[in-house]
């Protein structure tokens, strides 16, 4: 029978109700303290009242020193942003939906600090972009990251791991993706280093699997923890991996010693063929499918059927996470399962900071507009 994506799924014995993912969008909509709001309660919970299967939060900073990457960025390093997350986990809770958090450490992406940490010294490519108040610059000179640091780090991602399960989240998901610090150790040109954390992949995977282990041993084994790479960055979109389907091979086969619960492969520039398909055929979600046990979440234009069902049905994907087209219309499960038209994505509609009753103005002015 094929697989479509209403079907009920399953994360390490944890049921959804379909095979429907909201990806992890950056929304800088948070206090400036990183506390999250009811506006972001409310934002969440329309896309659980909506239909999705299972929602992953926007990246979420780990500590209070190098972690943060974006002004109003929220967190889940002391008690009160825990507490403000409770919030956001009840309004979710009211639905059939899991929630995880994201966890992420910028690095030497951080748009906030003026002293930032990476694997190597070495200075990132393009700007920093995201505050708007100001012209765009470049980055700082990240400093090499030293033993302290690495303890240091490891500390934060446990601790958030811990106060993102007493704010009642299902899991949460190590951001190794788009740029930002994990990704930098996986990445050769930012990672320079001649010690254990350098060299080949599976150095390179290193830190990235020890903080990994360290949460899994800190947490209940039915509290999932994934795992979220990519090839592209948010300050490089033509980056791809060196060596291609190859070295796609050699990172998903050093990944399956950990056993993650589940891998996220994103997207990041949206289009599933142009960043994921190798001219052999072959695609990364298909080799991490062929070699991890892990549920692979496959994202970048999921919002096509066609192509998602496809990906089910290739044994390429257990689940689809779905970005721009949810902020569009929160409830596009309900919508494409009734066969009803959804609202297409327009940046210049949709801003950063909204509430649901914004969300629905939005799809009101669009249902009515030949603009949308």
């Amino acid at each position: 029978m094929s697989k479509t994506i209403f079907d009920a799924a399953e994360i390490r014995g944890r049921k959804l109700a379909n095979r429907l993912v909201v990806a992890p969008m950056t929304r800088v909509s948070a206090m400036a303290a990183g506390v999250p709001t009811q506006e972001m309660a409310d934002y969440y919970e329309a896309f659980a009242a909506g239909g999705f299967g299972m929602i992953i939060t926007e990246g979420t900073y780990t500590d209070e020193l190098f972690s943060k990457a974006n002004r109003n960025q929220p967190g889940v390093a002391n008690e009160a942003q825990m507490s403000g997350w409770k919030g956001v986990v009840t309004a979710v809770r009211r639905h059939n939906a899991l929630i995880i958090n994201q966890l992420m450490h910028g690095g030497a992406l951080s748009e906030t600090g003026e002293e930032t940490i990476a694997p190597s010294a070495v200075q990132p490519v393009g700007l920093r972009s995201t505050d708007h108040s100001v012209p765009p610059s470049p980055f700082p000179m990240p400093r090499e990251m030293q033993a302290e640091d690495f303890e240091h780090v490891k500390n934060g991602y446990v601790n958030a791991a811990l106060l993102a399960y007493a704010a009642g989240f299902d899991g949460v998901e190590l951001h190794a993706a788009n740029g930002y610090l994990f990704d930098q150790f996986i990445t050769p040109h930012t990672n320079l280093r001649t010690d254990e954390y350098g060299g080949d992949e599976r150095n390179r995977l290193r830190f990235l699997m020890e903080v990994y282990r360290a949460v899994k041993a800190a947490l209940p084994a039915s509290f999932i923890v994934g795992i979220r790479v990519s090839e592209s960055k948010v300050n490089d979109l033509t980056y791809r991996w060196p060596g291609g389907a190859e070295t796609a091979r050699r990172i998903f086969t050093v990944l399956a010693e950990i056993d993650p619960d589940y891998v996220h492969i994103a997207a990041e520039g949206g289009r599933w063929e142009r960043e994921c398909l190798y001219p052999d055929g072959t695609s990364s979600n298909s080799i991490a499918k062929s070699i991890l046990k892990s549920p692979v979440i496959a994202n970048g234009g999921m919002h096509d059927v066609a192509l998602a069902e496809t990906l089910l049905n290739s044994n390429a994907a257990d689940l689809v996470s779905i970005g721009r087209a949810a902020i569009a219309s929160p409830n596009w499960p309900e919508l494409v399962a009734a066969g009803q038209p959804v609202v297409p994505f327009f940046k210049e509609l949709i801003k950063p900071s909204l509430t649901l009753s914004h969300t629905r103005r939005v799809r009101e002015q669009c249902n009515e507009s030949a603009f949308c």
